[in-house]
């Protein structure tokens, strides 16, 4: 008899009162191992809704009591008291499945395969199932460290000859606290990675040829001549202004340029410019110890009075008390000529002085007179020159930069005057080759930048509350403005080009560009953001890396210690002299002053690398998906198109755009 023919004789049994305790007993106690989730060693538990007085080993329980009580309550089986009702009972269990229904709740007294056959098979496919599942999980996690690994391998890094400056030293240094800094957090780990084994890979060869050009045709067809001077000198009659600039060397510079303009304009005494000590700059620096004073005052002579020192008359007054003293909170931004005649000139006739504090960027580019902005072109790029201590200095800089290969550009006399190395013949240079090139680099990426611009670099709370703390001291305006209005996200500025470039962020530039391996890069700019380990992807990438700190020895930059101003200085004159020049920030005024020095003097072959930040923060947004091929191409193109020339456009800088009337002549034969 088979299993089923077995179920129903049990019940028919049940109904005549045939069936024994014992076999309760024993299919009570199979249905309770039968349903377990668990080993057979872990005993059954009572059925929900049920007491143990239901259970067939209990005293008081009863047969029949117990089939009812374990019955379906949605499925009543037929009454089998007839041999019709049986085979009634069999077409229900065939439509419907009596055993299916109940099967699980009568105690049966069967052979335990015709239950236990079933219920196994299930769990093994689902164990089967389960452990395939898991597999495939772990071989998906295994596969993503594998191929992330095999970027950063050492094997292959040693077969691309890297092994002297593997992925992992960028990773170590990072994890360093720099020398009293915060450390910095890796952004781009691909995309260093693949960097790394590009420059590898294209170590020995030459990099694409606009790297070291300029279109020479449209660039060279501009040529200085702001030094032409064709006006009546200006006596100064109606008064002295003083001008007290602040900031640092860049700041000074423009705020210089602008007092001559306006004492020209109004018919003033220019008193030799002072500068204000910064509590971010930390110089006392003057003038004189700058700039060269008789230079200044007899090559500006033909257009304005200077003197070095207001009459005694003056020295004693209140300035303050009389009204004379004009903040750069008393004068928009870049306001206009007509705003000095109107609101400045009226003070300077009654008072007979008027004293700028501040007067960094307070006086407009357009529209503004042909002779007046001539004049500030001829302050910037003849009249300020720097004393011979920084010349000489500059000069060895600028020498060791070039490996002291004799190489003389006219660009050299501007910047450091008879300390200019002159190449007798004109063939040293292309003798020299490549070895004598060099790239400059201002990182504009202080402590002073990350925190004005009010961006996030990855470092986490820890760096935003160490940049809040220093605006605090250092911008409360810029505290107190967080307080009271609503100021743009941190990942609105990055997306509208707002933020500086970090290192790890300019040489990836540089690496897309195509500058290999063995380019020497001078460094420019002070203590930056982060101390070593923000340095370390720079320097794990090129290794031919140096400073005016690591060139010049103690004793010869001694002189300048605690002197930010005339070290940035020196900054200039490297950066100015390079054979190409990258800023990462080309709002940075010094990276300004720089690109259009070397516009005026280069001739055309004084390329400048100007990054569209806006362009640059969509490409490094893409950098966990974007593959090396493509992230060079979008990049060129956004520094190829920065690379026009161009006429100054409209409002715009004319110590940047110099190219302009004003400032250059423009050949006829283009």
């Amino acid at each position: 008899m088979d299993g089923s023919d077995g179920e129903v004789e049990i019940v028919l049994r049940e109904e005549h009162g045939e069936t024994r305790t014992s076999d309760f007993a024993w299919s009570s106690a199979f249905v309770a191992r039968s349903h377990s989730s668990s080993p057979r060693s872990r005993p059954a538990s009572p059925r929900a809704g049920h007491s143990i007085r239901d259970s067939p080993f209990s005293p008081q329980h009863t047969p029949s009591k117990s089939r009812l009580s374990y019955a379906a309550n949605s499925y009543s089986p037929p009454s089998y008291s007839s041999p019709l009702s049986f085979f009634r009972l069999e077409n229900w269990k065939l439509r419907g499945g009596l055993l299916s229904r109940i099967g699980n709740s009568i105690p049966l007294k069967q052979h335990p395969r015709a239950r236990r056959k079933p219920v196994g098979l299930w769990r093994r496919k689902r164990t089967r199932g389960l452990l395939m599942l898991f597999g495939l999980v772990v071989f998906f996690f295994f596969m993503n460290w594998w191929m992330l690994s095999r970027l950063q391998d050492p094997d292959l890094e040693r077969e691309a000859g890297l092994l002297s400056h593997p992925l992992t030293s960028i990773r170590g240094e990072w994890s360093k606290f720099g020398k009293g800094k915060r450390p910095q957090r890796v952004l781009y780990n691909r995309l260093l990675a693949l960097a790394a084994h590009a420059l590898a890979e294209a170590e020995d060869k030459p990099g694409p040829r606009d790297l070291w050009e300029e279109p020479l045709g449209p660039a060279s067809a501009w040529k200085p001549c702001a030094y032409e001077s064709d006006w009546e000198p200006c006596e100064g009659g109606n008064g002295y202004i003083l001008v007290s600039a602040n900031g640092g060397i860049s700041q000074q510079r423009v705020a210089i340029c602008n007092a001559v303009a306006v004492a020209r304009l109004l018919n003033a005494t220019l008193v030799l410019p002072r500068f204000l000590y910064s509590s971010v700059w930390r110089d006392g620096s003057q003038f004189s110890d700058i700039y060269q004073e008789e230079h200044f005052i007899q090559y500006l002579k033909p257009d304005i009075r200077i003197v070095k020192e207001l009459p005694m008359e003056f020295q004693s007054l209140d300035l303050e008390a009389i009204g004379s003293l004009v903040t750069d909170e008393d004068i928009i931004k870049e306001a206009k000529p007509s705003f000095y005649l109107k609101n400045i000139l009226p003070i300077l006739l009654q008072n007979r002085i008027v004293h700028f504090v501040g007067f960094g960027n307070r006086l407009a580019f357009d529209p503004i007179a042909f002779q007046l902005q001539k004049l500030r072109c001829r302050c910037n790029f003849h009249a300020l020159k720097f004393i011979p201590k920084i010349q000489e200095t500059g000069a060895l800089l600028v020498q060791r930069l070039r490996q002291h290969i004799p190489r003389w550009q006219p660009i050299d006399h501007n910047l450091v005057g008879p300390f200019a190395v002159e190449a007798n013949a004109s063939g040293q240079k292309n003798l020299a080759g490549d070895i004598s090139r060099y790239l400059a680099l201002h990182l504009r990426f202080e402590i002073d930048m990350a925190a004005y611009s009010m961006c996030d670099f990855g470092g986490g709370e820890e760096e935003r509350q160490e940049l809040e703390a220093y605006r605090k001291i250092h911008f409360p305006a810029l505290t107190q403005m967080k307080k009271t209005a609503k100021l743009p996200s941190a990942s609105a500025l990055r997306a509208e080009g707002r933020c500086p470039l970090t290192p790890e962020e300019a040489v990836l530039m540089l690496a897309a560009l195509g500058f290999n391996r063995k380019t020497r890069i001078f460094v420019a700019g002070a203590d930056i953001y982060g101390g070593k380990a923000g340095m370390a992807a720079l320097r794990s990438l090129y290794p031919n890396l140096v400073t005016k700190d690591s060139l010049l020895s103690s004793m010869e930059i001694g002189p300048f210690q605690n002197f930010s101003s005339q070290l940035a200085a020196l900054d200039f004159i490297g950066c100015t002299a390079a054979d190409a020049f990258a800023m990462t920030d080309s709002g940075s005024q010094l990276s300004s002053l720089v690109s259009g020095y070397r516009i005026y003097y280069g001739a055309g072959g004084m390329p400048t690398i100007r990054p569209n930040k806006r362009r640059l923060a969509g490409i490094f947004s893409n950098s966990a998906k974007i593959e090396w091929e493509e992230f060079e191409e979008r990049l060129r193109k956004a520094i190829r198109q920065s690379k026009k020339v161009q006429e100054r456009p409209v409002a715009r800088s004319i110590y940047r755009h110099p190219r302009c009337r004003e400032c250059m002549c423009k050949t006829d034969d283009e």
